[in-house]
């Protein structure tokens, strides 16, 4: 599942194609086709970005009018330079020359602003955003006791982080991820926090996830560069079975929640 600065990126680039532009419409695969003739021919004003929540609202008579894109699993959404569409495509937008194509999304429903604002108010921070409240995010982590890693993924706590972003903070604060968020330092969440708003914006900026610290790079260890489709020089994050980049010690890996994680028990070992 694409993380959040994924979203956010889509949006950015959404609104720099096609905002303020009148656009074309259509659900090739037949899916949205109800909503997409409400929109054909009308502006795209632009996209914003809630956690993993995309929002593309369109210029419409009425009630404001918003696009509402979950990609859930499998979901994908690509912008290439306009061409027949390839696959089973939910939703296109278009200006002729470039193409927004989305498939296989969880969700792609046409929504009012009053449902915007619910879906919302059901997610929590998120650190991509300057409304963002880690505050009351701390506030639900400190009253629970499930782990902080699984705190983490809870998108109504912290909207937008994923597996990914949540092992490798864990691992650069020396976190164990199975903290109980009632034993979780204040001092640790503030230093959760401000690595995710220092992390997620260069992942929109570079379209990738870098968490390694300089001294950590395949250039200062003489390593080879890490080769996986997510792209970007991770800790943990499926690197099961392989040394630590700290310590030596092998990375373990384990279900929780339904998702892999990842960590070095050795040293993660802080509260």
């Amino acid at each position: 599942m694409p993380e959040g600065h994924v979203i956010h990126r889509l949006s950015r680039e959404l609104t720099r194609e096609f905002g303020g532009r009148r656009v074309r419409v259509s659900s090739p695969q037949g899916r949205f086709a109800a909503s997409a003739e409400l929109l054909d021919g009308r502006i795209l004003r632009g996209a914003d970005a809630y956690g993993k929540n995309l929002f593309i609202g369109f210029d419409v008579p009425g009630p404001e009018q918003y696009v509402h894109i979950h990609l859930g699993l499998i979901g994908k959404l690509w912008l290439e330079p306009h061409a027949p569409p390839r696959g089973q495509v939910r939703l296109r937008i278009t200006d002729g020359t470039t193409a927004a194509d989305l498939a296989g999304p969880q969700t792609c429903r046409l929504i009012t602003g009053a449902e915007l604002e619910l879906v919302v108010a059901s997610l929590g921070a998120d650190p991509l955003r300057a409304d963002a409240d880690p505050d009351g995010a701390w506030q639900r982590i400190h009253r629970s006791a499930r782990p902080i890693a699984s705190l983490l993924m809870d998108q109504r706590i912290t909207a937008g982080v994923g597996n990914i972003y949540r092992c490798e903070v864990l691992f650069r604060h020396r976190i164990n991820p199975m903290t109980p968020g009632v034993r979780l330092k204040p001092a640790s969440w503030r230093a959760i926090w401000a690595d995710l708003t220092d992390l997620m914006p260069l992942g929109v900026h570079d379209g990738r996830i870098d968490t390694v610290r300089p001294e950590h790079t395949p250039e200062a260890m003489g390593r080879p560069p890490r080769v996986d489709r997510h792209g970007g020089e991770v800790y943990v994050y499926r690197r099961q079975h392989q040394p630590c980049l700290a310590c030596g010690r092998e990375v373990r890996t384990r279900v929780l929640d339904g998702r892999q994680l990842y960590w070095c028990a050795t040293c993660q070992r802080r509260a």
